[in-house]
């Protein structure tokens, strides 16, 4: 696109990737218009993307230098991150003045609304267009702030990434535009001449949105509230992690170049980072122009936010104690597999990794007979050591460890219970400062009180609890007491048994969280898919908020009526 494209012709380039997007919202199907694999990307591929090399070199080049931004109140500059992987950055990013900034980005969002829900979604799906075109470069940004592999760092804080944002947009404009622009009202009155009104409603949106980004999947759970609140009139304040910047830098400098592009002010979308040990998020969030905040993070700065950001409408993902009930299995092998694949993805850094491994102590049943409690505890040992033998593969798995208390927690967990599987330090070639580590597996009693502290609590990070249960009704009602009281993100159950499957789902039904059964092949229970999986509930505590239903995004905007004489 050109400076001075107008929104119709955005409409016009975009408006089928919309119709498509909602259609997928609808039906749940299978469906992205960003392709997930590397090589789809250069010269020969995506229209506008560089070759992999000229990726690469554009992150390479941002290193080192001030990270301009030409938005209004930059009092200084701040930055600091050093990848997972071991190089400094050295990156510096504007400073804001929230003084000078906010009624900047207050004043830009009178023509925004006025541009309506279609130019909104247009505008946002150029902005999400041009994102995708620079995957490469992204992912290089991704992968040394968050310390994730490169071809998962490419993929989630890429096109996955980008397929939530899109997924987003896709549900504001439904919600935006299920009440018509205009209606022409009539009420018989009898012999008397009908009452007749014209209405017009017009969606407007709450105020400044505040994103507190996360250091893990800074774009991934970013993308979400970024593009709901842009696409409902709002204005966007992006507050990263002071450990990943540089990829949501990157998203707010694409915005502001489509944004002025496109004819609107470039200050509906601006960045606020962090000085070292600052906290602006706290300060910013009870300011009363911010009226949406969006947070990925600790239970305990959740917590606090929405008790205390009372002006803004705050949606949080927390922290969760993820379950599987394994019960049996047509599928032994299947099943060690996935839950091996499951367990090391990303060193375990997702908020939808299982923690808990609830089994029966008397075994299970399978297709290869019956499994005592040890022999499955130690088959999924060697499951997770022969698939990480090799070291390379080991480091295409597992990425980096992203910070010392994730490290902290891995030999903290040795020394709760009887180790079932240790881990093991893997050395990466490319970046031998990068920290790597394998899963521990500990095996647990969960009839013994001492424990619970241990399997009630998060552990983030490639760690796992083999807790010993009574039968699999005790594991039900344990998965139950530990969704209730903790919040899960993510379920998963193994079972032959209709009955055994009755109860798990009846648990997930009551106590609100996402189910996963049986998972055997390639779909695994840490990951969703945009346009057709709901990522957290919003039921239970380790979220309020889903990613993405209608409810992410029908609060973040009003309906305004008027009417007058026809």
């Amino acid at each position: 696109m050109t400076a001075g494209l107008s929104t119709a012709q955005l409409t016009e380039k975009h408006l089928s990737t919309l119709d498509q997007a909602l259609d997928a919202i609808r039906t749940r199907v299978y469906w992205s218009p960003f392709p997930e694999h590397p090589k789809a990307y250069g010269p020969e591929g995506v229209p506008g993307s560089p070759s992999p090399a000229d990726g690469q070199a554009a992150f390479e080049a941002l290193r080192g230098k001030r990270f301009e931004l030409d938005q209004p109140g930059t009092d200084g500059w701040a930055g600091g991150e050093v990848s997972p992987y071991g190089p400094e950055l050295g990156i510096e990013y504007p400073h804001p003045d929230a003084d000078v900034l906010l009624p900047a980005m207050r004043a830009a969002m009178p023509q925004w609304r006025e541009a309506g829900p279609e130019a909104r979604a247009a505008v946002c799906l150029e902005i999400l267009a041009r994102i995708n075109a620079r995957s490469h470069e992204f992912a290089h940004a991704v992968m040394h702030t968050s310390g994730q592999a490169f071809m998962m760092a490419f993929q989630a804080g890429g096109p996955h990434a980008q397929d939530r944002g899109l997924e987003a947009v896709a549900y504001a404009f439904a919600e935006q535009t299920r009440t018509p622009h205009s209606a022409d009202w009539s009420k018989p009155q009898g012999k008397r001449e009908p009452l007749e009104l014209r209405k017009e409603f017009t969606p407007v949106p709450r105020g400044i949105s505040l994103l507190i980004g996360c250091n893990t999947f800074p774009t991934w759970n970013g993308y979400p509230g970024l593009f709901a609140s842009l696409a409902t009139g709002n204005a966007v304040l992006v507050k990263p992690h002071p450990r990943a910047v540089l990829p949501l830098a990157l998203t707010v400098r694409v915005a502001r170049e489509v944004l002025r592009d496109a004819g609107f002010s470039p200050d509906l979308v601006a960045l606020a980072a962090e000085r070292q040990g600052e906290g602006i998020a706290k300060a910013l969030a009870v300011r009363p122009e911010i009226r949406i905040v969006d947070y990925t993070g600790s239970t305990a700065f959740g917590d606090w936010l929405e008790a205390n950001a009372r002006q803004a409408q705050v949606f949080t993902e927390k922290a969760g104690v993820n379950t599987v009930v394994i019960d049996s299995t047509d599928d032994y092998k299947g099943l060690l597999s996935n839950l091996a694949f499951s367990l090391s993805l990303y060193s375990g850094q997702m908020c939808t990794t299982p923690q808990n491994l609830l089994i029966p102590r008397d075994g299970i049943g399978t297709d290869a007979g019956h499994k005592s409690y040890d022999e499955v505890v130690a088959d999924l040992a060697t499951a997770v050591s022969g698939l990480l033998s090799d070291d390379a593969r080991a480091n295409a798995l597992l990425g980096a460890i992203v910070n010392g208390q994730v490290e902290e927690r891995i030999g903290a967990a040795a020394q709760l219970g009887e180790v079932a599987l240790a881990s093991r330090s893997v050395t990466n070639p490319d970046f031998p400062d990068a920290t790597v580590r394998t899963p521990v597996i500990v095996k647990l009693d969960g009839a013994k009180p001492d424990s619970e502290a241990a399997y009630l609590s998060e552990c983030f990070g490639p760690v796992s609890f083999a807790v010993a249960v009574d039968s699999a009704a005790d594991a039900v009602r344990l998965l139950r007491r530990t969704v209730r009281e903790k919040g899960a993100m993510t379920v998963g159950a193994y079972t032959t048994s209709p009955e055994v499957e009755r109860l798990v789902e009846e648990a997930c039904l009551e106590e609100c969280a996402q189910l996963s059964l049986n998972l055997t092949g390639g779909v695994y229970v840490n990951q969703t898919a945009a346009y057709s999986d709901f990522h957290g509930s919003g039921g239970n505590p380790a979220a309020n908020a889903v990613l993405c239903d209608s409810a992410f995004v029908a609060s973040r905007f009003r309906t305004v009526e008027v009417r007058r004489p026809a």
